[in-house]
């Protein structure tokens, strides 16, 4: 293989494997500084080795073992070996120990093993999450702050004090007991679901659509459900099949954002809606509601529309009625304003988003002003759409969201000059008749 063409394949598995290899490493070694540090080395090494001898049959199994090597290097040039050597030999054996035990699960993941290990019940609910995207999953302390509308600054605090947490008290990197897994299971299907939004909808950056991450997070929930058929799993598989059957719509070919009324449904994936509403049909029979199969139920709506004009908007108010009361959020209510717009039209939805804006919980929510921006759109109230969208472009962090939010402001913007300029508008017109 041609030197550039190595580089090019070695950079494509930084991108779409690092958290794998990383993964791994970091259960063998129980060293996540250690695991990141021997992971970069790993993928140096692999350009010049793989230039002159040729890419391995399993790249990412040797990444993993150069990875291990490098690791004792460290160690070494750190004066550490002597004293942690020992400890991480034991450390391998009992968890590959540990791993044989669960042969019967079928479960041999070390990504869902890491999540595992971020959830554990001792590590706070407010840790738990956000450090499993970053570590896991490699999103950006500025990605996860923005998902969670806090600061970047608070985020990295907590993100810190949970590796401390797992590397202090000397957690596991294991699928844990059976007894032990619904306590950590909520926070491993966030973990999940925030990774498929992050990837559904990227909060920054320029590409808005990062498909490894929908599909390993589909690909994790499905590795949950064999370990633990768990209904609100099966509503969250079902939630994430629906909305990723319409992902390719989502943009078009400039990579701008399509929105739903306006996608191209004949291109919607019809077997994952189907399977999606499987899976939603499955849970309900357990008769144990949570937010995630409320979701899906509401997802299920859209996916079966076959028209803008068919959306079966007054069920999806009632789903977001439940979700609200299960789990209540200030972006519920937020989506459930949109779809009142929807049925009873702009005012009923301006009232309801006017009401969730006094409260301050959302007021740096960029949807939000994006929302309430469309809705005086819809009204003809050039003056108001045009403020909500300048203040939605303060707060938006998506490359191509702004540039939605961009184009609709130049829109109400000249329909505003040409409301208070009618005659200009009627000459503007009238030259554009001319041949």
């Amino acid at each position: 293989m041609p030197p550039t063409d190595t580089a090019a394949l070695v950079e494509s598995l930084y991108i779409h494997e690092f958290r794998r290899v990383f993964s791994t490493l970091a259960r063998l070694l129980g060293d996540w500084d250690l695991a990141e540090e021997a992971v970069h080395e790993a993928f140096a090494v692999a350009v010049e080795n793989w230039t002159a001898n040729g890419v391995p049959a399993q790249p990412v199994s040797w990444l993993v073992s150069t990875g291990r090597f490098k690791a004792i290097d460290l160690l070494r040039s750190k004066g550490r070996l002597n004293k942690h050597a020992e400890q991480i030999v034991n450390r391998i054996a009992s968890i590959d120990r540990r791993n044989q035990e669960k042969e019967e699960h079928n479960i041999e993941d070390d990504r869902l093993r890491l999540i595992f290990a971020c959830c554990h019940p001792s590590i706070d609910y407010q840790v738990q999450v956000p450090l499993t995207l970053r570590e896991v999953c490699g999103l950006t302390t500025e990605e996860i702050a923005s998902a969670f509308l806090v600061p970047t600054p608070t985020m990295a605090q907590r993100i810190v004090r949970g590796k401390k947490k797992i590397q202090a008290a000397g957690i596991p990197i294991e699928i844990p007991p059976e007894e032990e897994l619904p306590d950590r299971l909520h926070a491993v299907l966030s973990v999940v679901y925030l990774v498929y939004n992050e990837g559904y909808s990227a909060s920054r950056g320029d590409v808005p659509v990062r498909c490894e991450l929908t599909q390993e997070s589909i690909r994790l929930c499905r590795l949950i459900i064999e370990l633990m058929p768990d209904p609100e799993a099966m509503g969250l598989l079902a939630l994430m099949l629906l909305q990723e059957a319409r992902r390719v719509t989502r943009v078009d070919e400039q990579g701008d954002i399509v929105l739903l009324e306006d996608q191209d449904r004949s291109k919607w994936d019809q077997e994952l809606i189907q399977e999606g509403l499987l899976w939603i049909q499955r849970a309900t029979t357990h008769r144990r509601l949570g937010p995630f199969q409320a979701q899906a139920w509401i997802g299920s709506f859209h996916a079966t529309a076959s028209k803008p004009a068919e959306t079966n908007w007054p069920e999806i108010i009632r789903w977001y009625g439940i979700l609200q009361a299960i789990a209540p959020s200030p972006v519920v209510e937020l989506n459930r304003a949109v779809a009142i717009a929807m049925k009873a039209g702009p005012e009923a939805g301006l009232r309801e988003i006017d009401r969730i804006l006094s409260t301050g919980d959302l007021n740096h929510y960029h949807l939000l002003h994006a929302a309430r921006a469309d809705l005086y759109r819809r009204l003809g109230d050039w003056e108001q759409a045009t403020l909500c969208y300048e203040k939605a472009l303060t707060l938006v962090q998506q490359t191509a969201e702004k540039r939605f939010l961009e184009r609709r402001l130049l829109e109400v913007t000249a329909a505003k000059k040409a409301s208070e300029n009618p005659s200009v508008e009627m000459s503007n017109r009238a030259d554009a008749d001319r041949p």
